[in-house]
């Protein structure tokens, strides 16, 4: 059994000023007060959670691991070199975007399982209603041969869900989202292909909805979302904005191949606010500008893919 997680990671950003990205909130001079501690002390923890995401089940580390809210390569490398992954043979796919706050997607992978054989980041431009051009995170593919498998992997982050006028947007990226698996398709009809990442939308959504009917997928989380549970909280209420859609193929059980087998979301104790009226929830590094040392404001999401054995 192998296990392909994502996670949001709650504005991983160094502690140094980049003049060309919207950063200065995570300076030591600002507000936030975002110190070398207080940056090495959520590598820790996050590298604690992303060793531990599927362990339950396959006793080790996930496979692959899509990330988003990622500053930088530098950032990237900070955390594979933190203390819970740093003996993990990880490496990493990563494209600096447009985005106007710097923060973009990355794929981490563990080398003696998935090889990579192509990638490449795919832009947005979207337009505001005034006229002017918004940036927002790419779109990442990234291909290659896991465990003797070819499978196509993209990793998502939309525009955010508390902006009205962000829906029109995120149904623009559903929209290229579609022409990179049209394109893969069209290179190999059986291509196996795993969508995941932040979509800021439920299952039921519009533009998550016309990803999965355009392409054929399946959406395993959609039974995940309840009254009591989910990836993100917001004015108490639960939503599972982190999901994983995959293509069919993925259920054939041919000899030689990976098939799903479940989903979940991953929300230990450990990861949870553990008092107060927001107990239960996950346990974040910051609520507005108050500094809380947790992991995210996320909770990460896992594939289970079970592997079938080929017949000699």
């Amino acid at each position: 059994m192998k296990t392909i997680a994502f996670f949001n990671l709650e504005n991983l950003f160094d502690i140094t000023n980049d003049p060309n990205t919207f950063d200065t909130d995570f300076l030591s001079t600002s507000e936030k007060r975002w110190t070398l501690k207080r940056y090495e002390n959520k590598l820790f923890k996050l590298g604690l959670a992303i060793s531990s995401i599927g362990k339950t089940e396959t006793e080790t580390h996930p496979a692959i691991v899509g990330v988003a809210e990622v500053e930088n390569a530098k950032v990237i490398q900070d955390l594979l070199d933190s203390e819970h992954l740093k003996d993990i043979p990880y490496d990493f796919v990563h494209y600096d975007s447009p985005d106007e706050r710097g923060i973009d997607v990355a794929l981490l992978y563990d080398t003696t399982q998935f090889t990579v054989t192509d990638s490449a980041p795919y832009s947005i431009i979207l337009t505001e209603e005034n006229g002017e051009t918004d940036y927002t995170r790419d779109i990442l593919r990234v291909s290659g041969i896991f465990n003797g498998e070819v499978i196509h992997l993209l990793v998502n982050h939309w525009p955010s869900k508390h902006e009205e006028s962000n829906e029109p947007k995120r149904m623009e990226v559903s929209n290229k989202a579609t022409e990179i698996i049209t394109s893969l398709k069209l290179e190999d009809p059986n291509a196996k292909i795993i969508v995941m990442g932040d979509f800021n939308d439920n299952s039921s959504s519009e533009s998550v909805q016309a990803l999965v009917n355009n392409n054929a997928l399946f959406n395993p989380m959609e039974q995940l979302k309840s009254f009591d549970r989910g990836t993100v909280n917001y004015r108490f209420k639960w939503d599972v904005f982190d999901q994983f859609m995959l293509t069919h193929n993925f259920l054939d059980h041919r000899p030689g191949t990976h098939n799903f087998d479940s989903a979940n979301i991953f929300d230990p104790d450990f990861m949870k606010q553990y008092k107060g009226r927001f107990k239960g929830q996950p346990f974040r590094t910051y609520a507005g500008k108050t500094y809380k040392g947790g992991y995210s404001d996320h909770f990460p999401v896992y594939l289970l893919l079970r592997s079938v054995p080929k017949v000699v």
